[in-house]
């Protein structure tokens, strides 16, 4: 049976279904069945365009766990980690100062697997943050992850009532909810039960153990409304409710509700763009062209214009910072 038909028998039996339980069916069905990134793919995130990011999400982490006394039995961990591009150039960096740890995958995906296995020889797997050993301190990054979690979404209709997906495969208004403020009819809401707890989770792992979470992802730094909601397919948007499991599903990030619901000091959000540049890219991609042909310097300069331009993902793109007690501001970040 198809996931289509999946959907349509839940629909009929149940009625109208959130959006949320929409998004995290056919985002569970998409991820598993394919690998989505790349120019065959249906996107590409920041790893993919120049291993200078990866690099310094390792300095950032290197320069952290230095300045925090350089504390054994660390637990480097990724969610959603891709091909493992990431990872395999944060690893690189780090190791400059140091820093050598076990690499932990929170990673689903058969597929997937498979691609991180081959560029991170050695990371173990798991299905959850939980599974990761909690032994140590917590080093943790988390690019692209939080924006394909399900949002739950509420339209004001003279009463707020919870957006679903009727039989049709189209919008509909489902049961009222308890929301409290009035708004313009057809004002838009959106929360994200799924992502304040993981990010509650990594708080409290924090608290416990020590260490930092780096979370990178595009979306708002305070409260917003609007339908986030939207499809990629072949590096172009597409209807998020037309061929279901087939297309990328994702929502703009609540970095405030994200920060609210940690539970330990957060530092941000600032725009990717300011963050790379604090971080050195400019100087790293003049270090990587002197050794680079003529078309390679122009691919840097395009990837780092890419990176950090305010029309690129320089703003729409965010990077917070979660630390445990006693570890000092990432840097990056203001004091």
């Amino acid at each position: 049976m198809s996931l289509g038909d999946r959907l349509r028998r839940e629909i009929e039996h149940d009625g109208p279904m959130p959006v949320a339980r929409w998004m995290a069916l056919c985002n569970a069905h998409y991820y598993a069945t394919r690998d989505p990134l790349g120019v065959a793919g249906d996107f590409t995130t920041a790893p993919e365009i120049s291993q200078m990011f990866g690099e310094l999400v390792g300095v950032a982490l290197g320069d952290a766990w230095v300045r925090a006394g350089s504390p054994e039995g660390v637990r480097l961990v990724e969610l959603g980690p891709g091909r493992g591009t990431l990872m395999a150039d944060l690893l690189r960096a780090a190791r400059v100062s140091g820093l050598a740890p076990a690499v932990h995958f929170v990673e689903t995906s058969p597929t997937l697997r498979a691609a991180q296995a081959e560029r991170v020889p050695g990371a173990t797997w798991h299905e959850a943050l939980a599974q990761v050993p909690d032994d140590g301190p917590l080093l943790l990054v988390a690019n692209e992850f939080f924006d394909a979690l399900p949002v739950r979404q509420f339209v004001f209709a003279g009463e707020w009532r919870e957006r679903c997906v009727g039989l049709e495969f189209a919008p509909v208004l489902g049961k009222p909810a308890p929301l409290l403020t009035i708004a313009p009819p057809g004002t838009i809401v959106e929360t994200s039960p799924a992502s304040t707890a993981i990010v509650a989770e990594i708080g409290a792992r924090l608290r416990a153990q020590g260490g930092v979470a780096l979370i990178i992802d595009y979306g708002y730094a305070g409260p917003a409304t609007g339908d986030t909601l939207q499809a990629v397919r072949a590096h172009a948007f597409a209807d998020p409710f037309v061929d279901p499991g087939e297309v990328d599903l994702t929502a703009h990030v609540d970095f405030s509700a994200l920060g609210a619901s940690a539970g330990v000091v957060s530092h941000g959000p600032v725009g990717q763009g300011a963050w790379l540049r604090a971080l050195g890219i400019d100087a790293r991609a003049a270090a990587l062209k002197t050794r680079a042909t003529g078309p390679q310097r122009e691919a840097i300069h395009a990837a780092t214009a890419r990176l950090t331009g305010e029309n690129a993902m320089g703003e729409l793109f965010k990077v917070m910072a979660l630390t445990g007690t006693g570890w000092p501001t990432p840097a990056g970040f203001a004091a």
